[in-house]
C-alpha cells in the first residue's frame, strides 16, 4: 500500500506581531535572498573573484528582479488587477513571475557588467546556482498561499487546496497537484547538477568555456518548468499559448545553441564588456 502524503497549507501568516503580520512569503524570500548572495561569494572565493562584487550584484538583482517579477505577472493578470488597483503592490499576498525574474534580473547584470568592467558570463556562472536554490525555497511560498497547484489528482501526495482558492471549474475537487514541490524538487536537482559543474570547472583550467554553468542553468530550469507548467491550473496566457512554456522552450533552444557554440565551434560567448576586464573570461 503507498503511504498518502496529504499537504495543507497552514494559512500564509508565519506569526503575528500586534498589527504586524510577518508571512510565509516574504520570510522565504528573504532567507533565498540571504543564503543566495552567502553562495555567491563563497564560490567567488573559489573561483579568485572578490566576494564583494557579487554582495554588490545582489542589490541590483534584489532592486530588478523582484519587481520586474511581479509587473510581468501583473501585466498577464490585469483583468483582474484593473479591478483592484491598491493590490498591484501587494506582493506579499503572491503573485510574482519567474520569467519575469530572470528578465529583469539578467538585464540587471549587464548593466552591472558594463559599469563594473567585468565579464557577464562569469558573474552569471557565480549567480545562477544561488538563484536555483533561490527557486527551490521561494516555491514553498506557494505552499503556504494556497497557489500555483495543479489540475485534481488522486495521487497518495496530493494538495489540499481550501475552497475559496479554487478556480471556479474545480470547486468540487479538494485535492491537487502540489506543482510548487514538484518545481521545488527539480530546482534542487539542478542546483546539485549545477554545483557539481563548477567544483568541475576548478579542475579544467582554460578547458572550462565560461558560460557553461549559466547555460545549463537556463536549459534545466526550462526544461523542468515546461513538464511543470503543464499540470497547473493558472498559467499566464497569451491567447491559447502558456506563455511560461513558450518561454522556456525559447531558453532551451538558446541554451543549447550557446552549449553548442561553446564546445563544439570553440568560440567564447559575446560579452558586453572590454578585452581588459577584471574577471577574464
Amino acid at each position: 500500500m503507498l503511504l498518502a502524503f496529504q499537504f495543507q497549507s497552514p494559512g500564509p501568516i508565519m506569526f503575528e506581531i500586534g498589527p504586524i503580520a510577518i508571512r510565509w512569503y516574504g520570510f522565504l524570500i528573504a532567507s533565498a535572498v540571504l543564503i543566495g548572495v552567502s553562495l555567491s561569494q563563497y564560490l567567488a572565493k573559489r573561483r579568485g573573484v572578490n566576494p564583494e562584487l557579487l554582495a554588490d550584484l545582489a542589490i541590483w538583482l534584489i532592486v530588478s528582479a523582484i519587481p520586474c517579477a511581479r509587473i510581468y505577472y501583473v501585466l498577464f493578470q490585469w483583468q483582474e488587477y484593473a479591478q483592484r488597483p491598491e493590490d498591484i503592490i501587494a506582493i506579499w499576498k503572491g503573485g510574482i513571475a519567474i520569467h519575469g525574474a530572470i528578465i529583469g534580473g539578467t538585464l540587471a547584470a549587464i548593466v552591472f557588467a558594463r559599469l563594473n568592467r567585468v565579464s557577464l558570463w562569469q558573474l552569471m556562472d557565480l549567480v545562477v546556482p544561488s538563484v536555483a536554490l533561490g527557486q527551490a525555497i521561494g516555491r514553498w511560498g506557494n505552499f503556504f498561499n494556497s497557489e500555483a497547484f495543479g489540475r485534481p489528482t488522486d495521487l497518495p501526495w496530493r494538495l489540499f487546496i481550501p475552497p475559496s482558492n479554487r478556480p471556479l471549474e474545480y470547486l468540487n475537487y479538494d485535492y491537487f497537484h502540489p506543482t510548487f514541490l514538484y518545481e521545488s524538487l527539480w530546482n534542487i536537482m539542478v542546483f546539485a547538477i549545477l554545483i557539481s559543474l563548477f567544483f568541475w570547472s576548478l579542475k579544467q583550467g582554460e578547458r572550462y568555456k565560461v558560460g557553461t554553468i549559466a547555460l545549463n542553468y537556463f536549459m534545466g530550469y526550462s526544461l523542468g518548468r515546461f513538464w511543470i507548467e503543464g499540470l497547473r491550473t493558472d498559467s499566464l496566457m497569451l491567447g491559447p499559448l502558456r506563455m511560461a512554456q513558450v518561454i522556456s522552450l525559447v531558453i532551451i533552444a538558446l541554451s543549447v545553441l550557446g552549449l553548442i557554440w561553446l564546445y563544439v565551434f570553440k568560440r567564447r560567448l559575446p560579452d558586453v564588456v572590454s578585452p581588459y576586464s577584471n574577471i577574464q573570461n
